[in-house]
C-alpha cells in the first residue's frame, strides 16, 4: 500500500484520454466518478423509499455518530454505521428497487467531468470499485455509465432482508480491500487496468496496481451534462424532488407533519369548494395556479355542439383538476385506472377506461355529447422535460381539440409514483409549502389539422399535438410509451387489476 505525505499521482486533468480505446480503466465511485464525497444523500435516498420518514431520521441521527468514527477510526467504520441506519430490517427487493428507480436521478446529476472524460475514453473493459453497498450503485454505472464490472460493499442478508450488516467475508470496500477487489477482477494471468482513479488516500492501494493511476481533486466543478452520458434518465421515481444533503433531510423530516396535515386541508378544498371559487381557495393555502393563453368559449346549449376535448400533457394525476380550475368549471376526465380513494375525492368526473378500443372510443363520445373532456394521450406521467408518445384514439373522436401544456413545480415532495401507492399522490403533491401549476392553453386544432377536416390520420393529429405541446413546455418527444416506463420502474407493465390500485 502506498504510502506518502505529497500525493503520488497526477491530477485527472494531466490524463491524455485520447488513444485509449483498448484500455482498461478502474475507477473508485465517491468523490471520483461523483463529484461528492460524500455518499449520505444516498443512503438518505435509500432510507426513506424503503422506511419512510423513520428511517430517515435515524439516519439523521446517526450520521454525526458516522461521521466521527469516519474520521477518527476509519472510514469503513463510518460506511459500516450508514449501511446500518439506511439498510437494517429492509426487504432487498426493496433496495434493489430503489436503486433501478430512484438513485440513477441524483447519481446522474453528479457525475465529475474530469473523471467522466477518462473513464468513458477507455474502450476496454470498465471497472468501478466502491465503498457503496454494490446493490446502491450497481444500475446506474452499468446502464447510464457502461461500466462492465462493479465491486462495492455487499450486505449481509437473512430471509430476503438486510440485517444492517456488511458481507463478512471482505468488509468494507476501502483501502487495501479495493486492491483485493481489483485483483478478483483481473483474475488469475489478467493484466492490470491501464488506468486507474481515485480521489483519496484509501484509493491509493488500488491505484497502485495500475499501470497510470490519477486523482480526482476535490475542487467544485459543474456536473457532466445529462446529454454526455452513456444514457440519459428518462423514467425516475421516488417521493423526494431535492437531494437530500443532511439539511435538506433534515428539513424533510421537520415539515413531513406539517405539510401531511397542509395536504389534508388542501384536499378538503379541492373536493368541498365549488369549481368557480378554487382558484381563489387554493391561493388562499398557499398553491399557485398559473394560466396562459386563452381557452375556447364555452358552446351555449342551444348551439347543438358537443364539447371540447382538451388534449394535456401529463404530469400529475391533478393535471385534469388543475385545468378545471383554469377554467373556472369542472370537466370530465377519462382515465385508465384510479386508486378508489382519489376517485372519491375527485371534484370532477372520472371515467374508467377499459383498454378495449371501441368501448373506450364510445364511452368519451358520450361524454363529449354532453360537455367538455380532458384525456392525457401519454397515459403515464413523466417528471423529466419530455413527452411520452401519444396515444392516436383522441384524434379519431372529434375535431374540436384544444392542446393544453400542464407544468408542475414541486421542491420537496413529488407528486407521482410507479412503485407505492398511489392513492397518496395527492397528498404528497398537496404536502410541498408552495406548489405551483402552470396551465396554458394552447389554439385550437385547425381544421386542415384534424381527421375529419384535414383528412389527416389520427396518428398524425396525435404527433402534431405531441409536438405543439413540446414546443410550448421546451420539452423533447420521445416514442416511449406507458409499458416503457413502468418496466424501467417497476418490472411490470403498469397495469393493475385490482381497483383500489392507481397506476
Amino acid at each position: 500500500m502506498v504510502v506518502a505525505s505529497e500525493a503520488p499521482f497526477p491530477a485527472v486533468d494531466k490524463c491524455d484520454a485520447s488513444q485509449r480505446g483498448d484500455h482498461t480503466v478502474v475507477s473508485d465511485l465517491d468523490g471520483t466518478l461523483l463529484r461528492s464525497r460524500s455518499a449520505f444523500p444516498y443512503y438518505a435516498l435509500v432510507a426513506f423509499e424503503t422506511g419512510g420518514v423513520p428511517r430517515l431520521a435515524l439516519l439523521l441521527l446517526l450520521a454525526p455518530l458516522a461521521a466521527a468514527l469516519y474520521h477518527a477510526v476509519s472510514e469503513a467504520a463510518g460506511v459500516r454505521v450508514l449501511v446500518f441506519a439506511a439498510t437494517a430490517g429492509a426487504r432487498v427487493a426493496d433496495i434493489e428497487s430503489a436503486a433501478r428507480a430512484v438513485l440513477p436521478r441524483f447519481y446522474a446529476a453528479d457525475v465529475h467531468p474530469g473523471a467522466w472524460r477518462v473513464f468513458a475514453a477507455c474502450g476496454g473493459r470498465r471497472w468501478v470499485v466502491t465503498a457503496t453497498p454494490r446493490v446502491m450503485a450497481e444500475p446506474f454505472l452499468r446502464d447510464h455509465l457502461g461500466a462492465d464490472a462493479v465491486a462495492g460493499t455487499e450486505l449481509a442478508t437473512w430471509r430476503g432482508r438486510a440485517t444492517g450488516m456488511v458481507d463478512a467475508r471482505r468488509g468494507v470496500l476501502v483501502g487495501e480491500a479495493k486492491a483485493e477487489a481489483l485483483r478478483d477482477l483481473v483474475g488469475d494471468g489478467g493484466h492490470f487496468p491501464e488506468v486507474g482513479l481515485g480521489d483519496r488516500r484509501s484509493d491509493y492501494a488500488f491505484m497502485s496496481l495500475c499501470k497510470e493511476a490519477y486523482l480526482v481533486p476535490g475542487t467544485p466543478v459543474d456536473a457532466v451534462g445529462a446529454d454526455k452520458l452513456r444514457k440519459p434518465v428518462v423514467f425516475h421515481d421516488g417521493r423526494l424532488v431535492q437531494r437530500p444533503t443532511p439539511l435538506a433531510a433534515l428539513a424533510a423530516v421537520a415539515w413531513f407533519p406539517v405539510g401531511f396535515l397542509l395536504s389534508l386541508v388542501r384536499v378538503a378544498a379541492g373536493s368541498l369548494v365549488p369549481m368557480p371559487w378554487q382558484y381563489h381557495a387554493y391561493r388562499a393555502l398557499g398553491v399557485r395556479v398559473v394560466v396562459r393563453g386563452a381557452p375556447p368559449p364555452r358552446p351555449g346549449r342551444a348551439s347543438g355542439r358537443t364539447g371540447a376535448l382538451y388534449a394535456c400533457s401529463h404530469r400529475t394525476l391533478m393535471d385534469p383538476v388543475f385545468l378545471s380550475v383554469a377554467l373556472g368549471r369542472p370537466v370530465s376526465v377519462v382515465t385508465y385506472s384510479l386508486s378508489r380513494l382519489s376517485e372519491i375525492l375527485s371534484p370532477i368526473k372520472t371515467v374508467r377506461l377499459t383498454r378495449d378500443r371501441a368501448t373506450d372510443a364510445a364511452a368519451i363520445r358520450r361524454l363529449l355529447a354532453g360537455g367538455d373532456v380532458a384525456v392525457c394521450p401519454e397515459g403515464t406521467t413523466c417528471r423529466e422535460p419530455f413527452l411520452l408518445r401519444f396515444s392516436a384514439l383522441f384524434a379519431e373522436l372529434t375535431d374540436d381539440i384544444v392542446p393544453v401544456a400542464t407544468e408542475c413545480r414541486m421542491s420537496m415532495f413529488h407528486g407521482t409514483s410507479a412503485r407505492g401507492w398511489k392513492a397518496m399522490d395527492p397528498f404528497f403533491l398537496f404536502m410541498n409549502p408552495s406548489p405551483q401549476y402552470t396551465v396554458t392553453f394552447l389554439d385550437k386544432l385547425p381544421p386542415e389539422h384534424t381527421c375529419g377536416g384535414g383528412g389527416k390520420s389520427s396518428h398524425e393529429v396525435a404527433n402534431h399535438v405531441q409536438r405543439l405541446i413540446a414546443s410550448a413546455l421546451s420539452y423533447d418527444c420521445t416514442g416511449f410509451t406507458r409499458k416503457d416506463k413502468y418496466r424501467a420502474l417497476a418490472g411490470n407493465d403498469g397495469i393493475v387489476a385490482a381497483p383500489n390500485k392507481g397506476t
